[in-house]
């Protein structure tokens, strides 16, 4: 499946360290997001997600908070005053419930101009505030300058999760790899450990020791199997070897 955005963003040069790639990927994959959010009625956006206990009203106002939980970590460093994701994870489900039971009109248009926040705040953070550090949701320290690959990240997962016709196949094949290396990285000190041998969309081969030296034959198939897979969206279906419990995706 591919997608053409209703809106094309024109990339701009930008000094070195900003992350522009992937303020521009995130950019594009919001123009998907708003296409497919649009056709959702008054029945779809309660009917359920991919994700258990959530309806697809839940995924779009997570992705509202999320947008706005990471305009306070760009403000954390573009101003030097720390300002957490989010005041503390019970605030931030009980915003999504909460959320998630208004009309659709107001979902939509919370999500657009959320959406508009975290867009301008990437326009206005200076060159040398992509440097600086910030706590990312999961409680990891990370320049700046990951916010927009996390955004991207979220975005097209949660395309996904809306269960409306697009899967781990119609991810921006330049950004599985990245995709994958966050995944990987998820699991670190929280299972035995095991190899991964994925093929890239590219053709081109990665391989990724989890928790170091694989005790067990490792896990092998497309990069979007091996993903769909690590953050718990499907059983594995299609991949090789032996499959380890995994906990659940934080």
């Amino acid at each position: 499946m591919t997608y053409t955005p209703s809106t094309q963003h024109t990339p701009v040069p930008a000094p070195r360290g900003v992350p522009d790639r992937h303020v521009n990927a995130v950019r594009q994959a919001t123009d998907v997001l708003y296409e497919v959010v649009e056709e959702l009625d008054r029945t779809s956006v309660r009917g359920p997600s991919l994700l258990p206990g959530w309806t697809r009203g839940h995924v779009v106002t997570h992705l509202a908070r999320n947008a706005d939980a990471l305009v306070n970590l760009l403000t954390w460093a573009r101003t030097g005053v720390e300002h957490q994701a989010y005041t503390s994870r019970a605030d931030r489900d009980a915003d999504i419930e909460e959320g998630a039971r208004r009309i659709l009109q107001v979902i939509k248009a919370d999500l657009d101009s959320a959406c508009l926040r975290f867009d301008a705040a990437c326009r206005e953070m200076p060159a040398h505030s992509w440097r600086s550090e910030v706590t990312m949701p999961k409680g990891a320290a990370l320049p700046a300058s990951q916010v927009p690959l996390f955004r991207l990240r979220e975005v097209w997962i949660h395309l996904i999760d809306l269960d409306c016709g697009i899967g781990f196949d119609d991810l921006p094949a330049d950004f599985v790899e990245e995709f994958l290396d966050d995944a990987v990285e998820q699991f670190a000190g929280r299972v035995e450990p095991f190899g991964i041998e994925a093929t890239l969309p590219d053709g081109g081969q990665r391989s990724w020791a989890v928790n170091g030296p694989a005790s067990r034959s490792s896990v092998s198939g497309s990069a979007t199997a091996v993903l769909g897979w690590l953050t718990g969206r499907t059983g594995g279906t299609g991949l090789r070897g032996e499959l380890p419990d995994l906990p659940d995706w934080l």
